[in-house]
């Protein structure tokens, strides 16, 4: 006879433990941003107010702003840039090479040119330039070149020299800062594979010194375009001093200040999207993974609208 029981009946599954309970989290409120948001807003609109009630006649900017003069000097601007640029490179590359090396005397005569530029200020050396006539009356370069220094001394030229040798002692230091960067054990690894000294910076030490030597060049280049204002003291004709001959003639000075500082503006962001780039470039052999640009960034947020949390769009 079969028993019958509770021993027959299949045992009871354990209830489930009762799992944590969520955590509410609540957000700190950070009450000291909102009212330093709120001070700057109210900083920003005061300022804004005040140049709308200015004696300013703004009219006369957007009548000027695309001014054959104004374009011009915009054009004489950037090739100054670039040109005086070039030398302050090429020059600076020099320098650090020389400012490096181990015979006393090139590398004295590199960090006297280095003292010696970076110690007196850039519209002293445009007028020295200008005015190195009382020294050196005339160029005398043989059967190739003889003339009066006033005559070869040229705005221009005086741009040129003004700013782009202050600019090689400038970039002096910063090839010198990116090539002492890289790691001795690079040159040693190199000179054991047979290459020469040349060859070694040429392809080992500066492209892994580009990633140091980029950031502060880019700054350099939107500095240079800024200053290439002050050879308006040496009767060269850029922007700024369009600017200032239009102001006279138009009786709106201010005006036209207003107008070359858009262009600077315009310029010097132009510059920054392709020095943020250039940045990105160099970085490559350093960072595993790149962040975003902007664009990517502005392209993911777009794409992301409407695309359901936890699964695919």
């Amino acid at each position: 006879m079969k028993k019958t029981g509770t021993a027959d009946q299949p045992p009871t599954p354990p209830t489930p433990a009762a799992g944590p309970e969520a955590i509410k989290a609540i957000p700190v409120r950070h009450y000291g941003r909102y009212l330093s948001a709120a001070i700057a807003l109210g900083a920003f609109a005061a300022i804004v107010y005040a140049f709308s009630q200015g004696k300013i006649n703004w009219d006369a900017i957007p009548d000027y702003f695309f001014d054959d003069r104004i374009l011009n000097g915009v054009g004489q601007t950037l090739l100054l840039t670039v040109l005086s640029m070039a030398i302050g490179v090429v020059g600076g590359i020099l320098l650090a090479v020389m400012r490096l090396s181990k015979n006393p005397v090139t590398s004295s005569i590199a960090w006297f040119y280095i003292w010696f530029f970076r110690g007196t200020p850039v519209l002293v050396q445009l007028f020295v330039w200008f005015n190195l006539g009382l020294v050196f009356e005339y160029i005398n370069l043989g059967p190739v070149y003889k003339d009066e220094w006033s005559s070869f001394m040229t705005p221009l030229l005086t741009a040129l020299l003004g700013l782009g040798l202050n600019e090689a002692a400038y970039m002096a230091e910063i090839c010198r800062a990116g090539l002492l960067s890289v790691d001795e054990g690079q040159t040693e690894a190199s000179q054991a594979l047979g290459m020469s000294h040349s060859k070694t910076l040429r392809r080992i030490v500066v492209p892994q010194a580009m990633r140091v030597i980029v950031p502060p060049t880019g700054n350099e280049v939107i500095n240079m375009l800024k200053t290439t204002s002050l050879v308006a003291a040496v009767q060269f004709s850029e922007l700024f001093r369009y600017a200032q001959d239009i102001g006279q003639t138009s009786g709106a000075p201010v005006e036209m200040y207003f107008l070359a500082a858009a262009w600077y503006l315009i310029m010097t962001s132009v510059l920054s999207v392709g020095q943020y780039y250039l940045e990105r470039y160099y970085a490559r052999g350093s960072s595993r993974t790149l962040p975003p640009t902007p664009l990517q960034k502005i392209r993911a947020n777009v794409l992301s609208v409407g695309r359901p949390k936890g699964g695919m769009a």
